[in-house]
């Protein structure tokens, strides 16, 4: 069903290679220097859909699903 899928806010910045690894990007989370949809995000296993943009240092990917 559409919308059910998701990835957790800090997996998205270890599996694009925006960080070194998942420690990592729960810190950078916590200092709030991650948003998504342009929103500072400070939870970091935030539920992150289809559609949304987070964005890093200068980076940002949108999500998409699988087929």
């Amino acid at each position: 069903m559409p919308g059910e899928e998701y990835i957790e806010l800090y997996k998205v910045l270890k599996v694009q290679a925006m960080i070194g690894g998942g420690g990592e990007a729960k810190f950078v989370i916590s200092e709030g220097k991650v948003t998504v949809d342009g929103v500072v995000e400070l939870r970091k296993r935030k539920k992150v859909r289809e559609g949304e943009v987070v964005a890093f240092n200068g980076e940002s990917v949108q999500i998409v699903t699988a087929p």
